[in-house]
């Protein structure tokens, strides 16, 4: 991490990696909102705390409210002068670098946010930036009773039949690099192009699960893609017709996002280390078709 001028001279940071999980039922999303609460703020707070100097952490994908996560990613810059904070007067042996900090965070963080790991990052590391694909997992029971007490915060129940066959026809559809601004709430400056590598669905006893990859995701499209496929698979439509919402320019109003809770952000890839610049510059790019 190069030097920074802060004004009154030069400081170095060193940029961390946090592999993060978290039950979204109660935050507000990820991003930091005043008056509510969120995943970065308590993360922030918590960090802050420990390195005695504002911290503000930067994520691979900005999750909605409600919206849970198992494999989320995000990076923070430390002031070198700081990073003694981390480490304890003694180590346990076998110990990564950071594992007392991940231990010290256990203990300061709310039950429903975890640090798992935190390690030095590679040069030219960005959680956002350089990231080369998103996974998603949107769940849900079709079981008579509903949902199982356990995974009443994770999984959507749902009382109408589904026809797989025809969601999955659906969803062939849909992937590819394509236009998703019917899938996705606007923002100004911000481009709806994406490339969805994976819409699959898989069907196990009661549980349905949908797997979603992209190289990135816009606003609200993970839940708007689910819930214009359920109407596929109620047979409220047929299933060409999600071909023709990649022709609209503007969110859909033929359909209504599935619910935040099924929702899990599972995983996010990333490239070589040596390919990190790199894959910065193209992801910065806006894109076009």
């Amino acid at each position: 991490m190069p030097a920074i001028d802060s004004g009154g001279g030069h400081v170095a940071f060193v940029r961390l990696r946090l592999d993060v999980a978290y039950d979204g039922t109660d935050f507000a999303g990820w991003a930091v909102q005043a008056g509510q609460r969120t995943v970065a703020g308590v993360i922030d707070e918590g960090l802050s705390t420990v390195f005695r100097t504002p911290v503000v952490t930067r994520t691979a994908g900005r999750t909605d409210t409600g919206v849970h996560a198992t494999g989320q990613v995000a990076h923070v810059d430390i002031p070198v002068d700081a990073l003694a904070h981390a480490y304890p007067r003694t180590t346990r042996p076998g110990d990564a670098e950071f594992t007392p900090l991940v231990r010290r965070l256990a203990r300061l963080l709310p039950t429903d946010v975890r640090i798992r790991d935190i390690v030095r990052a590679p040069a030219g590391f960005d959680a956002r930036f350089s990231a080369l694909r998103r996974h998603y997992t949107y769940r849900l029971s079709l079981a008579p009773y509903g949902v199982e007490p356990a995974e009443a915060r994770f999984v959507i129940p749902w009382s109408k039949p589904l026809d797989l066959g025809a969601m999955a026809a659906a969803s062939r559809e849909l992937v590819g690099l394509n236009d998703f601004a019917a899938f996705c709430r606007h923002r100004p400056g911000a481009t709806t192009i994406r490339d969805l590598q994976r819409l699959d669905w898989l069907r196990d006893g009661f549980y349905v699960t949908a797997y979603v990859t992209a190289d990135a995701f816009c606003w609200n499209m993970v839940r708007s893609l689910v819930g214009a496929l359920l109407a596929v698979g109620e047979g409220r439509r047929p299933p060409e017709w999600t071909a023709g919402l990649l022709t609209e320019t503007s969110r859909s109003s033929d359909f209504a996002a599935a619910p935040a809770r099924g929702l899990t952000l599972v995983r996010v890839d990333y490239p070589p280390d040596d390919d990190m610049a790199a894959r910065n510059v193209v992801t910065r790019d806006l894109r076009t078709l």
